[in-house]
């Protein structure tokens, strides 16, 4: 995730040109780590620095065989064969609340840690409900791993908590959703404000994207640029969400989308959550689903590759026909791909097959 638009002074990375403020340590654009005064050089991927908030065992991977060679991973975190460090469990994370939803976030290649995150949720009945929530952390600000991860749990935790019918017509039990949906941005807000230092020079800061789907109800919102999409087997696919961003103001004034997306400010956010946040009312869609798909909800680390809905779902409906249409491998072959296009940015994929 690019940097906020805040007043932090912009400069640019000595090593490839892009935008990068004073408080940057790595280059969004090529992944160099700054230095003041010194050229970048390539991020140590070893760094050590760990969320305070922990992962359950319940949805992370335990550590299995060593990436590189399969050898045995010792108690120290180190490969006993080839020596290579294992990932930390932030760095690589799934979860499957239901065999029709599923979700992996990963570090990608570039960054030195992961500051994705996700929480969702679902029934075991497929098509009834799930909740899909999606944070992409800052990289300038402090502990934006930390506060995305608080961020995303918060807000599951409040849209579980409910299950609303309005008055029972669809226009009120939509409403009832959006307002559930807007009041979980409220506890995003409040996790990631209660994740930042007092005196921080970077205050954490997160975006922020959910999907609600409930009995063929479909309502997404979002702040920021994190994605959710809705890709019909039969029909036009669907961006249910409008970044706020740069990029997408340059496309509402008539720049092409290949140009505004590849410009020196395309990922450069207009609103995001946090304590310097101007505003995290979450902008909402709603949408009546009538027959299968795939509905998907993701970081900029995904669509950065492929960001148009009609190509977007092409890609997972491949995916998805390589995988036997299983939730769980098609997002995590999905990560793959975006890690084989070049990883520059951490990479969320969170599927729910109706």
């Amino acid at each position: 995730m690019d940097v906020a638009m805040t007043s932090t002074t912009e400069t640019v990375c000595p090593s490839c040109g892009g935008p990068v403020s004073e408080a940057d340590r790595f280059c969004e654009a090529c992944g160099a780590e700054l230095h003041p005064g010194t050229s970048p050089s390539t991020p140590a991927l070893d760094t050590d620095t760990e969320p305070t908030v922990e992962l359950t065992a319940a949805v992370v991977n335990a550590v299995g065989p060593c990436h590189s060679c399969g050898g045995t991973v010792g108690p120290d975190g180190y490969c006993e064969t080839c020596g290579t460090k294992a990932a930390k469990p932030r760095d690589h994370f799934e979860e499957q609340p239901a065999a029709w939803v599923a979700g992996v976030c990963d570090r990608g290649i570039r960054h030195s840690r992961n500051e994705d995150a996700m929480a969702i949720a679902a029934d075991e009945t497929p098509g009834s409900r799930a909740l899909l929530v999606v944070c992409d952390g800052v990289s300038s600000s402090m502990d934006s791993d930390v506060a995305s991860l608080a961020a995303a749990r918060a807000a599951r935790e409040v849209l579980q908590a409910g299950h609303a019918q309005g008055l029972g017509t669809d226009s009120s039990r939509s409403s009832a959703i959006v307002a559930r949906l807007k009041a979980a941005a409220d506890a995003a807000s409040d996790a990631v404000i209660d994740s930042t230092s007092p005196d921080s020079p970077n205050p954490a800061s997160c975006t922020f994207v959910a999907a609600v789907l409930e009995d063929g109800l479909l309502v997404a919102g979002n702040i920021g640029d994190s994605r959710a999409y809705w890709f019909p087997d039969a029909g036009e696919a669907v961006g249910l969400t409008t970044d706020d961003s740069w990029a997408a103001e340059l496309i509402a004034t008539g720049v092409s989308r290949a140009e505004a997306e590849s410009g020196p400010h395309a990922h450069a956010i207009t609103r995001w959550l946090g304590k310097d946040a101007p505003d995290h009312t979450p902008r909402t869609t709603t949408l009546q689903v009538t027959g299968p798909g795939w509905l998907l909800v993701c970081s900029d680390g995904l669509w950065n590759y492929c960001s148009e809905a009609a190509p977007l779902a092409d890609l997972v409906r491949q995916t998805a026909a390589g995988t036997g249409g299983e939730p769980r491998a098609t997002a995590s072959a999905l990560v793959d791909w975006a890690n084989a296009q070049g990883g520059q940015d951490n990479i969320t994929v969170a599927l729910a097959r109706i």
